[in-house]
């Protein structure tokens, strides 16, 4: 058994046991976060450009995709709170860190790890839009199509994935996973749900 967190009830020796398969290996994220940066490099030159880091889940992809982008940018980040320790949106939402800088005229990028149901997204650009940006759009690293309660239009996707639950590259279970260098199916006996 692995060294999780004994709150968790884990003992197992790596991480990499409780992943029963890999759906994006790491050169596939690498590869298509310059693509993204690219496009980010195109769209926002010569623009006042502001990428906002929904914590803590993308804090990972923010991070590579922002080495990836030339243009002149700032970063900020937000943090909510949708999911406890549960492995589903429990449609309730809370702000937990807000914006420290004022997005009123500037073209905003909100960067997420996954998008699913779409309730926490939602309900993030309603905030946003009513501060008065003068542009913002949507980048995730992972798309759950088949997941979707709320019709949202998504800019740019990293990957559509099937309606499995996945953990690594920033996105955990019980806060652990994270950082796994790849997007994994988590095993569902790790959670509870039956093989």
């Amino acid at each position: 058994m692995s060294t999780l967190p004994h709150r968790l009830g884990f003992d197992k020796v790596s991480l990499h046991q409780d992943i029963s398969k890999v759906l994006v290996d790491e050169i596939t994220i690498r590869k298509r976060i310059r693509e993204l940066g690219d496009i980010i490099n195109r769209e926002y030159a010569h623009k006042d450009l502001l990428l906002v880091s929904v914590l803590k889940g993308s804090i990972i992809f923010m991070a590579d995709l922002i080495r990836s982008i030339t243009v002149p940018h700032e970063i900020d980040f937000m943090a909510t709170s949708s999911y406890g320790s549960g492995v589903s949106s429990s449609g309730v939402v809370r702000i937990l860190k807000d914006l420290n800088t004022s997005i009123e005229g500037r073209n905003v990028i909100l960067v997420e790890d996954i998008i699913d149901s779409g309730h926490t997204l939602s309900y993030l650009l309603r905030i946003l839009q009513e501060r008065r940006p003068a542009s913002l759009r949507i980048m995730t690293l992972l798309d759950k199509p088949e997941r979707r309660e709320v019709n949202i239009h998504v800019d740019w996707v990293g990957f559509s994935i099937p309606n499995e639950f996945v953990v690594g590259y920033g996105l955990d279970y019980g806060e652990v996973y994270r950082n796994l260098p790849f997007i994994g199916v988590l095993k569902p006996s790790i959670y509870g749900a039956p093989e």
